[in-house]
């Protein structure tokens, strides 16, 4: 019987874009690799607020590498964008007094 190895990988403690490495054997894995070639997706977890975790097959180790974080990282704003005139947003307060 063959062991597998499991990691749990916390993408809010990864510098960059979202690309690491294997824990196991060190294969660079993207989120920009549409083709699999280094990892495989196996399975997904959701909640009504979104992405929980996913957990993926590392295609040259096997390893199981259960990814987390999604949760946070969509909270983040992206500051290196900013808003246009149009889409800022207005704080508008209506006071009614009887």
């Amino acid at each position: 019987m063959k062991q597998t190895h499991a990691y749990n990988v916390d993408l809010t403690r990864i510098d960059g874009d979202g690309e690491f490495s294997c824990p196991r054997c060190g294969v660079a894995m993207s989120p920009d690799d549409e083709s699999e070639e280094s990892y495989s997706i196996l399975g997904s977890t959701a909640n009504a607020n979104g992405l929980e975790e996913m957990e993926i097959r590392c295609n040259k180790c096997s390893s199981h590498l259960h990814l987390t974080g999604f949760l946070l990282l969509r909270e983040v704003p992206d500051l290196t964008e900013e808003k246009t005139s149009d889409e800022k947003e207005e704080n508008v307060c209506f006071v009614a007094h009887v």
